[in-house]
């Protein structure tokens, strides 16, 4: 799970700037190889959903598993991230917290949790914290825990790069975890590869590799696979153990298989118009075929869409308090759809998507 945790917050990067909430479900089957055996699941249900602003993350997921002999598994994991400074450029101090439990039918139920405080600039992070975990029937234990991170955008392709370090000290002993790994972001294609060591004079050393990807076959449907091994966790006494998993993954949220073509370089920034009688108000105006609704959302308001006003003739119409200055922003059709009105310059959000460029002169 710690490879899954570190893509989380490896998106978390200054530049993103849109709010992006989703929510899904997986169905599908897998197997678990260990030193002492092996679990077979014919049945595997696993719910997740999360919830990305420039500030803050907020993850959960879940999966039960009917396991051979008619028992069954499950685990629950929750992550959040928040930055604790409004300032927006500089040294920012942020949050990362996460907790994580599992049980089997079969066995005894166990859970860990972390908290670290972080100070966060340009694609680097580092933090410092506690992590503890317990297991049933036997007494809890916690440890400090140091962090170091950072990510890093492949220019303007879809692929980022990812390596974190973490030293725990577990029962009187320090052992070093290593990740790095590459995510790829694509509009049908979302992929990971993910390397793992640990080192410890104490407790041995030992590595890890895992791979996942998802395919959608419609906006809201997409095929997964993932393999791999992971290391063991001695808070909640997982051991070492390889794994293969597949299924299927329905999404509440549609997504765009077909990415906006970058903007050309003849597009200018949109420029909103000044309001009879002076002042900060502005007005800018969209034309959006079809829409039964379209709301604006921008850096000036939190990327929290802002309804139009309807003028007919498939135009929108909003008045915005706003000094001089340069802004971002999408549009939000009929509540689901996050665009950006054609004929406007556009920058990246960070995330493989684009955001138009609004002027206030």
């Amino acid at each position: 799970m710690g490879p899954v945790s570190f893509l989380a917050l490896s998106l978390l990067t200054p530049v993103t700037l849109c709010a992006q909430g989703q929510a899904s479900l997986g169905i599908g089957t897998g197997i678990v190889r260990y030193a002492g055996g092996s679990s077979f699941s014919a049945l595997t249900v696993s719910p997740a959903a999360q919830w990305l602003t420039p500030t803050t993350y907020l993850g959960a997921s879940a999966a039960g598993s009917l396991l051979q002999g008619g028992g069954w598994a499950g685990q629950a994991r929750a992550d959040i991230w928040a930055v604790l400074s409004k300032r927006e450029r500089g040294i920012r101090a942020a949050i990362s917290a996460t907790l994580a439990a599992t049980t089997r039918s079969d066995g005894v139920a166990a859970g860990s949790a972390t908290a670290l405080i972080e100070a966060t600039e340009n694609h680097v992070a580092l933090g410092a914290g506690a992590v503890t975990g317990v297991i049933e029937q036997e007494p809890g234990v916690a440890a400090f825990r140091v962090r170091g991170r950072g990510w890093w955008q492949l220019g303007s392709s879809p692929a980022q790069l990812s390596l974190s370090t973490e030293a725990t000290r577990f029962l009187g002993a320090w052992y070093t975890d290593v990740v790095g790994g590459v995510t790829f972001d694509g509009p049908r294609t979302v992929g990971s590869l993910w390397i793992s060591g640990r080192l410890s004079q104490t407790y041995g050393s030992t590595g890890a590799a895992s791979a996942s990807l998802q395919y959608f076959l419609t906006p809201s449907v997409a095929m997964e696979a993932s393999g791999g091994n992971y290391l063991r966790d001695p808070f909640q006494g997982l051991p070492l153990a390889g794994y293969i998993a597949g299924g299927i993954r329905v999404f509440a949220a549609r997504r765009a298989l077909v990415r906006a073509a970058p903007a050309q370089p003849v597009l200018q920034p949109l420029v909103a118009d000044h309001r009879d009688g002076g002042g900060d108000t502005v007005v800018v105006r969209f034309r959006m075929a079809g829409a039964q609704s379209v709301a604006i959302a921008g850096n000036w308001n939190a990327w929290t869409p802002a309804p139009l006003h309807g003028l007919g003739e498939d135009i929108w119409e909003a008045a915005l308090l706003l000094p001089p200055g340069t802004y971002y922003f999408n549009l939000v059709v009929d509540g689901r759809e996050w665009v950006v009105p054609g004929g406007v310059a556009t920058i990246s959000d960070g995330m493989g998507g684009l955001i138009a460029v609004l002027n206030v002169l």
